[in-house]
């Protein structure tokens, strides 16, 4: 059939009362959402951006403490070997499930070097697109429908959406001020039971800033023993710390034990979704099979730029040395107006109390003020409600993120202008 031929053949077909438009009904399609997704809350550092968004569009450029995005560059020579990787990976196709050997060993040697932990690369170690991906995809490889985890409240939202997606239940427990934001093993030993797979911990610890003492890990380790669960810690800000080095969990015991690690806060490699997760060989092994059905794992030429990035130690220094800084004057600048002295020991967070008589939110608004456009996270929005109390509700967060200038700027700010 030529295209002349078609062309009347078609036109047929079209006015034919088979396939006549008048012929088919229109109707509006509707999708209902699975479960998982129509009760899920709102993503509470969404909602941070959503308020700095206003700001700009009312003409005002915030100041954001709100999410805990470094606007530092990645270091120049980190830059560098990516770009020399992206060339040298040209016809690379897709990376490893579970990470590159070199990767991995890279990771190996510098747990080594930097707790003393001796780890095999081949089944003690797996890559992980950042931690967030980790801790979300972990409870999969463990949590049937019903089955429980054990979740700090205020803590990484992550933890319980996992467990959510993954057909779970999470039982928070508190962080409270009077016990030094540490987990009450008192009160976990009330709230588990035989269907309790999983404990996260978290230190140092986002957004309190506290640092876990040898006996907390060890507190930890027995309860995991005795209630057969998996401890899970996450040591995202493990390299961020002012006078007391951070210790890792599998300095203590590795059987029975996972740590997540990053490469986002360590090196401002944030966008690069370079992590690891390292511990157990047969926790390891079973979360290998989760990733292995869920990615396609970090892109090589990235995980060749993390390998660069682990071995050099001068650029954390001067990192934690700026995070001090504004640190420094953020909380003088917050003790001056009258607010509780509030000196995280790690972490770039400031988990701030506010003045009796107001909640977070209050607060938060109010610094929302444009004489001040200071953005912030209420500590309620990223803490549950546990028997009735809120642990977040007398906090909010700063994220020291902002560059030293504008620290400085946002504590004249509020010297000058906020009101209570």
């Amino acid at each position: 059939m030529n295209n002349g031929e078609w062309l009347i053949k078609k036109k047929v077909l079209l006015s034919s009362s088979t396939f006549h438009a008048s012929r088919f009904k229109i109707t509006t399609m509707s999708f209902t959402p699975a479960l998982r997704i129509a009760n899920l809350g709102g993503y509470a550092f969404a909602e941070v951006d959503k308020k700095a968004a206003e700001l700009r569009d009312a003409g005002i450029t915030p100041i954001d403490f709100g999410v805990g995005d470094p606007v530092n560059p990645t270091p120049a020579f980190i830059r560098e070997a990516t770009r020399k990787a992206l060339d040298q990976r040209a016809t690379s196709g897709y990376p490893s499930y579970i990470g590159s050997e070199e990767f991995r060993r890279a990771v190996a040697k510098w747990m080594q070097n930097r707790f003393g932990v001796e780890l095999n690369p081949a089944t003690e170690i797996t890559s992980s697109i950042g931690s967030k991906e980790a801790i979300f995809h972990f409870p999969l490889a463990f949590i049937n429908p019903g089955d429980e985890v054990l979740i700090p409240s205020p803590g990484y939202p992550p933890y319980a959406r996992g467990t959510q997606f993954a057909g779970g239940k999470s039982i928070y427990y508190p962080l409270l001020e009077e016990n030094n934001f540490l987990p009450d093993f008192n009160y976990l030993k009330k709230v588990v039971t035989e269907k309790t797979k999983i404990l996260w911990i978290n230190y140092p610890n986002s957004p309190t800033g506290k640092l876990a003492s040898d006996e907390v890990f060890k507190q930890a380790i027995n309860f995991g023993k005795k209630y057969n669960i998996i401890i899970a810690s996450d040591a995202a800000y493990s390299e961020i710390y002012f006078e007391k080095k951070p210790r890792s969990i599998l300095e203590f015991i590795k059987t029975g034990v996972v740590e997540f690690h990053s490469l986002s806060k360590r090196s401002a490699m944030t966008g690069y979704r370079v992590g690891w997760v390292a511990g157990d060989a047969k926790i390891i092994d079973l979360f290998k099979k989760v990733k292995t059905n869920i990615d396609s794992g970090t892109p090589t030429f990235l995980q060749d730029a993390a390998i660069t990035a682990l071995t050099d130690e001068k650029h954390i220094k001067a990192m934690r040395m700026e995070y001090k800084e504004k640190r420094n004057i953020l909380v003088s600048a917050l003790e001056k107006f009258g607010l509780s002295k509030c000196l995280p020991e790690a972490t770039f967070y400031i988990w701030q109390k506010v003045p009796k008589g107001i909640s977070s939110v209050e607060f938060a608004t109010k610094l929302l003020d444009p004489k001040i456009a200071v953005v912030v996270t209420p500590g309620e929005w990223i803490s549950e409600t546990i028997e009735g109390v809120n642990p977040g509700a007398n906090f909010v967060r700063f994220a020291l993120v902002p560059t030293v200038e504008q620290v400085k700027e946002a504590a004249e700010k509020i010297i000058k202008n906020l009101k209570i």
